[in-house]
């Protein structure tokens, strides 16, 4: 830290108007320093956050020893909360922010010692870090340190390749993760997806200033094509003279829809989502998750549903199994390949596939 801070330093004297006399070179050189001290600032942002880490994993484990033994669930919960409302108070933050915090630094300094390594380091950020919670959360300690190692050990086998972790923009490096997770997970995609739908519903949680949150965990398909009908149907709105911002039509959109219905509320244009199919998963040879566009992975028998119903919510896109190189893409119509029709036929006399030769509605 105290090597940082002296770097830290030096480029702060070099840049920000301390370069003299002003000249190309030295205007450079200005520049170059505001960089360096940016990447600095970064590293040291890092470096707070572990310690943040190391301090609230700390506290939350002394207040525990020193609380005597919960005799109810009731009173463990007011344990927790006692120890989220200090940690908030002391940080001047949400107790929501502060029970997340908790929560990460549980995970970091008990499950991710690589990932805690690293932010000390500086090597990732913050961001990078929630990012590997986020995604070894429900999995088996072995499973949360293979996909840590995957990305965080060199000397791991088949560690990742290229860009290092911490150098990938956060949204990246979280596709990156979610995808090796949905490949090596003990657990099928299709039995989690399964599993997740049973607990779908609709939630209403009242808020301030008269304004509450009305949420709905579905099916991620169809809250994909929510989404995507919402927002066509909102830029529809929109105009000279429209003053709501797309957010809020958006937002005016879905509660038409759910108080008067689309047919007599606003007009609802069709989505279009992409979904990325590998062939023989649609064919229903293969286990590898399909793609949904702004989501991620989806099992297989999601996609072969959105393309067998000819889904018109949906853009279509067949890939290769070897190659991942598009085979097919539309939107009206879709064909399975010649080559690969007469492989199903060898294998079953017939095209079980057949009937989606023909047009599907779009």
């Amino acid at each position: 830290m105290q090597a940082s801070l002296a770097a830290l330093a030096a480029f702060a004297g070099r840049g920000a108007g301390n370069v003299a006399p002003p000249g190309a070179d030295s205007l450079q050189d200005e520049a170059d320093a505001c960089l360096d001290g940016l990447a600095e600032a970064g590293t040291m942002e890092a470096m707070m956050a572990a310690l943040k880490v190391h301090f609230a994993a700390g506290y939350a484990h002394a207040a525990a020893a020193m609380a005597a033994p919960a005799v109810s669930p009731q009173e463990r919960t007011a344990q927790e909360m006692a120890v989220t409302a200090e940690v908030a108070c002391v940080m001047t933050v949400s107790e929501r922010s502060a029970a997340a915090l908790l929560a990460d630094s549980a995970t970091l300094t008990t499950g991710l010692p690589l990932t805690f390594a690293a932010l000390r380091a500086g090597s990732i950020s913050w961001q990078h870090a929630r990012v590997m919670c986020d995604e070894t959360s429900g999995l088996d300690p072995a499973a949360a340190a293979a996909l840590e190692a995957h990305f965080l050990d060199p000397e791991a086998p088949f560690a990742a390749r290229g860009c290092p972790a911490g150098e990938l923009v956060p949204g990246r490096f979280r596709a990156k993760a979610r995808s090796w997770r949905e490949r090596h997970h003990p657990v099928s995609i299709e039995a989690r997806h399964r599993r997740g739908a049973e607990g779908r519903r609709l939630e209403y949680v009242p808020d301030r200033d008269g304004m509450a949150w009305l949420s709905a965990y579905v099916t991620a398909d169809v809250a994909a094509a929510v989404w995507s009908r919402a927002t066509e149907a909102a830029r529809t709105l929109q105009g000279p003279t429209e003053s709501r911002t797309l957010t809020q039509l958006r937002a005016d959109v879905a509660a038409d829809w759910l108080l008067v219905g689309v047919a007599e509320g606003t007009p609802s244009p069709k989505a279009q989502v992409m979904v990325t199919v590998p062939v023989l998963s649609l064919l229903g040879t293969g286990t590898d998750p399909a793609t949904l566009d702004g989501y991620g992975p989806i099992p297989a028998s999601m996609a072969r549903r959105l393309v067998a119903d000819g889904a018109g919510s949906f853009l279509r896109v067949l890939t290769d199994p070897g190659s991942g190189a598009p085979l097919e893409i539309g939107r009206t119509s879709y064909r399975v390949p010649k080559a690969m029709r007469q492989w199903l036929r060898l294998r079953d006399g017939r095209c079980p596939f057949s009937r989606l030769q023909q047009p599907l509605l779009g």
